[in-house]
């Protein structure tokens, strides 16, 4: 077997990794790499491709940079498990990158390569940060099996935070079960930004649990024992708005029979929630932008300000930037919000994530309705999986919540999910892009194929393991396969039967 360095890595087998997904019950470890991103980053092609071609071949998503300055452009817009920087670049060392990443995402664990090793340069990497360090050249299974300690260093450090006490598990619902990159980018931000009072802006579709987010990094946080006041700016007129926001004080206005604290006060010493901020008029974003400057705030037709110590959590399902670009939302406003932003991924971009929420909702309310349904048909799992889900983790789990309290058997059916019926799961024949060789046209059908045959293999697995209680040995003799196939079939499909064993 050839070097990387030397020449394009031919790639070996490796045990899957493991990486923590938190539920009601702890954490459980998912077994698939093609949810693991790595950022390559290296001025030398040969090394970027064998690389790619190595992590690549053994699941790994990966996305590569010829220099730190574009690694680190990469590293700021998406998130990646593991980083691995060459030492001596042009534009950015890789001491630089590794710096540069101590303070952008320090969780990120980087493995330093180079062909110029001595023990000052290893040195000066460790010290700086690096998780690891390889020379130029080195075998597949050697940064293969560094990538594979980086990611379990990344897996143990999260799970020593839930068992030193430092995460309340119990603040983190359905909207973290889950094994995408995404997600975990969202839970290391929460345990990053938590334990300060900076101010956060939560973006992300309706539906992908927002105020979830905003309580989990409460509850994590020094405030966890003081309030946290939540309102929706969509909820109320702007004039009543600004009351519930700012108190008023008796007769300021019509109808105001007595004096009311607004929710800044109320919420002073914990948590002010601001949901759908996008919403509020030209006026009140001047308003709230006096408060947060000045940390006072004057209730309607007062003249006495009042302090207030309050953490600021805001939240909405639009662009601000492009409302900024607009001038439909107050620039000035916009950076005092966006200190710490958090950006939630929809469900249709982490479709992994689908199963384990479908097992934390048919859990929950089948205890709820005090029935024994053991799981889903083979054709309602592939419905699910055939579905983009708009509403998101919300609509997911109205969805089985409404199968749970409609079936009367042991199994959900397809009809008892009630999937909007207009819903098209093919592709559109005008996005086609057609094949320029007869080599292209064999991938296509190579890769059309693969994508129509994992669904049906998903539901054959899921309904086969669900009828036996998860046991492998037994869904496979059901199913008329020997157990290692049945297995090949599993470690394929990404699917982990210890996700449903645990606990």
């Amino acid at each position: 077997m050839g070097c990387i360095g030397a020449n394009i890595a031919k790639t070996i087998t490796v045990k899957l990794l493991y990486f923590p997904e938190l539920t009601e019950i702890g954490i459980h470890h998912m077994t698939n790499n093609k949810d693991h991103k790595i950022l390559v980053i290296d001025d030398e092609a040969v090394i970027r491709e064998g690389l790619r071609q190595t992590l690549t071949l053994e699941g790994f998503q990966v996305e590569v940079a010829q220099n730190g300055k574009i690694g680190m452009e990469k590293l700021q817009k998406g998130s990646f498990s593991v980083v691995i920087s060459d030492l001596k670049m042009p534009i950015m060392s890789g001491i630089e990158v590794l710096k540069t990443i101590q303070v952008l995402q320090c969780q990120v664990p980087v493995i330093i390569i180079t062909g110029f090793a001595t023990v000052d340069s290893a040195v000066d990497a460790m010290k700086n940060g690096a998780f690891d360090y390889l020379t130029k050249p080195f075998l597949p299974e050697q940064i293969l099996e560094k990538v594979e300690a980086a990611v379990k260093s990344r897996e143990l450090n999260l799970e020593s935070e839930i068992i030193s006490g430092n995460v309340n598990v119990d603040a983190f619902a359905e909207s973290f079960i889950g094994k995408s990159a995404a997600m975990q980018k969202v839970f290391q931000r929460i345990l990053q930004v938590a334990p300060t009072s900076s101010t956060v802006l939560i973006t992300g579709e309706s539906g992908t649990g927002k105020e979830l987010v905003a309580r989990a990094i409460h509850n994590n946080s020094p405030r966890k024992d003081e309030a946290f006041v939540a309102i929706d700016c969509n909820s109320l007129p702007e004039n009543l708005l600004e009351s519930e926001l700012f108190g008023h004080v008796k007769g300021s206005f019509t109808g105001a029979t007595q004096s009311k604290p607004g929710l800044f006060t109320v919420a002073s010493g914990g948590t002010l929630f601001l949901d759908e901020i996008a919403n509020l008029s030209m006026a009140t974003q001047a308003k709230l932008l006096r408060v947060l400057q000045q940390r006072e705030v004057t209730a309607i037709g007062g003249t006495k300000a009042t302090p207030i110590d309050i953490r600021l959590i805001a939240a909405t399902n639009r662009s601000l930037d492009k409302m900024v670009e607009e001038g439909r939302f107050r620039d000035d406003l916009y950076f005092r919000l966006n200190i710490i932003p958090i950006d939630l991924p929809p469900l249709r971009e982490r479709s992994g994530d689908v199963p384990l929420l479908i097992g934390y909702f048919l859990k929950k309310f089948s205890e709820d309705v005090g029935r024994q349904i053991k799981g889903l048909s083979a054709d309602a799992h592939l419905a699910l999986h055939n579905y983009p889900f708009p509403g998101n983790v919300r609509e997911l789990e109205n969805i089985i919540e409404r199968a749970v309290v409609l079936t009367q058997g042991e199994q959900i059916m397809r009809d008892a999910l009630e999937l909007p019926s207009d819903h098209d799961l093919e592709q559109d024949a005008d996005e086609i892009i057609a094949p320029m060789n007869t080599e292209e046209l064999k991938e296509v059908k190579r890769k059309v194929r693969e994508q129509a045959v994992e669904p049906v293999e998903k539901a054959f697995v899921y309904a086969a393991l669900e009828r036996n209680n998860w046991n492998v040995t037994k869904a496979a003799e059901e199913t008329g396969m020997l157990r290692p196939n049945f297995q090949a079939l599993l470690k394929k499909l990404g699917i982990s039967v210890k996700d449903h064993t645990t606990g």
